[in-house]
């Protein structure tokens, strides 16, 4: 215990009255965690460096996104909040400026010129995915601006970026992100549940597609190739690919007709159920949870709800586990009859804001990326004389 004080008092480790308790005292599990890691790299630094990799240690600093006790913060403001209260372009611009921008997205803006739209309209045939992957270099050929990685510049490159992407996944060119892809997809009642789900994938700290967009921007490459490289990543099957295998799941568990049915059979093929527990939050993912809910009280006699649900109630008696993100994009999509691609869509463009906040910080450190290997191989031969 003396140990403790002694850390509270160089404030090395927060602490906090507890309520109605004088001598009481709670201490920050956060502050703990860090120097507990300390110890750690001191006692096995190549250890440390190789499991922070995996969900370990943290290898570099943002100020960004928070996860902490099972909740998720930008910059300090709780995601379930802000998702209920604010657009995606206003947590962009919280990401991108901390709020000081707020003409990023203002009526407009530039127009996309028709050679991009002659572009966007040929590759109608593609996912909308695919479609940003192929379209993003060619606006890049037009946008000299973007070479320009001052963070004000870097912002309203991503507006842009931003802008583009979902005209090309909607095909519509109405004011605000989310009454686009509605009016786009059909569904132009929908926007608050897309503005929503929109937020909820905003930025989740350094993800496979993050990490990548941020060595990415290391090497000076422009915003473009920044979210290039984040939806490279994106189309994993372990990352947004995800939301694909929930889809085929909640298509088996209606063709089943039972829920129990369908976890069992799959359980019993020593297969996992996508969509359900998350490293981070061991007690269930709060965006999937409040996207869920909010889907739910927007559409409570839908039948795709009614389904997520049973599979949702199901999988937590049978395992213990909790939906995430990826189970309630893949709800929304079904509750809104979204055309197929539009929930990893909804991820891509979410995320999209994560990638430029990123790359904003990376420019700022004027610092390249480049870790290390641990060489594993065959080692040189000694003998250098002649066969």
């Amino acid at each position: 215990m003396a140990t403790l004080y002694a850390y509270v008092s160089r404030g090395m480790i927060r602490s906090e009255a507890v309520e109605g308790k004088k001598r009481n005292r709670r201490y920050r599990g956060e502050d703990v965690r860090r120097l507990k890691e300390r110890k750690e790299r001191r006692r096995d630094p190549e250890g440390v460096v190789e499991g922070a990799l995996r969900w370990g240690t943290p290898v570099m600093e943002s100020g960004i996104t928070l996860i902490e006790d099972g909740e998720l913060y930008y910059r300090g403001r709780e995601v379930g909040d802000l998702a209920r209260s604010k657009s995606l372009e206003e947590v962009a611009a919280l990401i991108w400026t901390s709020g000081e921008a707020t003409d990023l997205f203002r009526p407009g803006g530039p127009e996309i010129s028709g050679r991009i739209q002659t572009v966007v309209e040929s590759l109608a045939w593609m996912s909308p995915l695919e479609t940003f992957q192929t379209l993003l270099p060619i606006a890049a050929a037009e946008d000299p601006a973007a070479y320009d990685l001052r963070p004000p510049a870097v912002a309203r490159t991503g507006a842009r970026i931003l802008r583009l992407m979902a005209h090309a996944a909607s095909g519509e060119e109405a004011q605000g992100l989310a009454r686009m892809l509605g009016q786009g997809w059909g569904t132009p009642g929908a926007a608050t549940v897309l503005d929503a789900a929109l937020v909820y994938c905003a930025d989740h700290e350094l993800p496979v597609s993050t990490f990548a967009a941020r060595c990415v921007a290391s090497s000076g490459a422009t915003p473009y190739a920044v979210v290039l490289a984040g939806l490279a990543a994106l189309g994993g099957v372990k990352h947004g690919g995800e939301i694909e295998l929930v889809e085929a799941f909640l298509r088996e568990v209606e063709v089943t007709g039972s829920a129990r049915e369908a976890i069992s059979v799959r359980l019993r093929r020593g297969e996992r159920i996508p969509g359900f527990g998350h490293s981070l939050y061991p007690e269930g993912d709060p965006r999937g949870a409040g996207l869920l809910e909010l889907v739910s009280d927007t559409y409570p006699e839908s039948p795709a709800v009614d389904l997520s649900d049973a599979v949702a109630a199901e999988v937590l008696r049978l395992m213990g586990g909790r939906p995430t993100v990826d189970f309630a994009l893949a709800t929304v999509a079904r509750a809104l009859e979204l055309p197929a691609g539009a929930a990893v869509a909804l991820f891509g463009l979410g995320r999209t804001v994560g990638w430029i906040g990123h790359a904003i910080e990376q420019y700022e450190t004027n610092s390249l990326i480049r870790p290390r290997a641990r060489y594993i191989g065959e080692q040189p031969s000694k003998d250098h004389s002649p066969p």
